[in-house]
């Protein structure tokens, strides 16, 4: 959820309903100490746009080691999907997306920078984990390193705005990504709950894509409210989970929250230069972008399962936590092998071949017991047998096997 920032940490969070307002999931800028100032036209067109970062890291970022995405490479990296990030603008410049990146749109105010320019280095860091490609000497890689980036800019900043206009600014850039090719939408934002925001994400479902979005953060005292647009149905709803897999407490809970991801201590590609930005408040902006990956994955491999099989197939292979499902991390944490990998069917009218063959209800070791059957009656009919014929071989040792006579005759020539 985007937070509101001044110098020296974050305001004072401001209760929903009381405007519209977009709330990025997360800090960016703000954590190196830094805030973001519009750059003049000139400096706009810079290739780097947006904040520096830090050196590479030599260890591979811990969210990595939790969802092991490479265990799924094997089957998928994503080739052939588009992943549209509706954010603060996606740098092309940096290593670890540099050509991955496509042709975007800016919504709102530097048309030229086509979605290319991010001010605010949030919406970067989450194009990074989706799609930062592998290999590189980084201990760095996105989910889905073959995947594109389509940038669609509707935020400006960090900071909490009350603009109108922005819900429609976002439906807005739905509908174009929807035009232009988007297969997976993130969404890594908060918003009031819009008609035309709705009627945009519907539109975005019926057309084949499928929408992920962040949960929402929350601020110490704040009581959880759904957020939207991740409280609208069909959209996977996103919390976040720290490195021993339990819920963060800033992650917003509800029973719209479908998912967990990694949602605190992250890292990613910075958007001025080739460092790293280091998120350790986190938030469910990283934990969608994490979703939104194994997304990617799952439509390379399965490309013609829709939406809503897509999300099928991420709850029911998820770690889920004991009771199944619960308010503060839906399924469960999001498993990018078991997403790719498993194979199941929707839960309602799979299409021809896509459940496994059902087992053969017969025992496959009945014909031993129908021989069983049969070698006890031919045992038993040989016993009886020997049974019936030992009385005459005995009799007939006893007459040196001479034939007998009957007994009345016996009696006849006794008298």
């Amino acid at each position: 959820m985007r937070e509101s920032f001044r110098p020296g940490g974050p305001e004072p969070a401001r209760r929903p309903g009381r405007g519209a307002r977009a709330v990025l999931c997360g800090t960016a800028a703000v954590l190196l100490g830094t805030t973001v100032v519009a750059p003049s036209p000139a400096s706009a067109a810079v290739p780097d746009c947006g904040p520096g970062g830090v050196a590479a890291p030599a260890e591979t970022p811990w969210p990595l080691r939790r969802l092991e995405p490479s265990s799924a490479w094997r089957i998928s990296r994503g080739a052939g999907v588009t992943v549209a990030v509706i954010d603060s603008g996606v740098s092309a410049s940096h290593p670890a997306l540099k050509g991955q990146v496509r042709v975007g749109r800016d919504f709102n105010g530097l048309p030229q920078q086509e979605g290319r320019c991010d001010l605010a280095g949030h919406g970067t860091i989450i194009a990074g984990i989706i799609a930062g490609k592998e290999g590189r000497g980084a201990s760095f890689s996105g989910i889905a390193p073959q995947a594109r980036i389509l940038p669609v800019r509707v935020l400006p900043d960090t900071k909490t705005t009350t603009d109108e206009g922005l819900p429609g600014q976002i439906a807005a850039a739905i509908r174009w990504s929807v035009q232009n090719g988007a297969d997976v939408i993130n969404l890594s934002l908060v918003t009031q709950d819009r008609q035309e925001l709705a009627d945009a994400v519907r539109h975005a479902l019926d057309e084949g894509v499928v929408v992920v979005a962040a949960a929402g953060n929350r601020q110490e005292n704040q009581q959880d409210r759904p957020a939207f647009p991740a409280a609208y149905p069909g959209v996977i709803a996103v919390a976040g989970v720290d490195e021993e897999g339990g819920h963060v407490g800033s992650s917003v809970s509800g029973n719209y929250v479908d998912l967990a991801a990694p949602g605190v201590n992250i890292l990613g590609p910075a958007p001025g230069g080739e460092g790293y930005l280091v998120e350790p408040q986190g938030g469910t902006s990283f934990a969608a972008a994490y979703v939104s990956g194994v997304a990617a994955l799952v439509r390379a491999a399965h490309p013609d399962l829709g939406p809503e099989q897509v999300a099928d197939r991420l709850t029911r292979t998820a770690d889920s936590p004991p009771e199944g499902k619960n308010a503060e991390v839906g399924y469960g944490v999001v498993n990018p092998y078991r997403a790719v990998a498993s194979l199941l069917g929707s839960r309602t009218d799979p299409p021809a071949g896509a459940m496994p063959t059902p087992p053969s209800t017969a025992d496959p070791l009945a014909w031993q017991g129908t021989v069983a059957l049969w070698v006890a009656a031919v045992a038993a009919l040989v016993a009886g047998l020997l049974l019936s014929v030992k009385p005459i071989m005995v009799r007939g040792r006893r007459r040196g096997w001479r034939p007998g006579r009957r007994t009345s005759e016996a009696d006849a020539t006794a008298g």
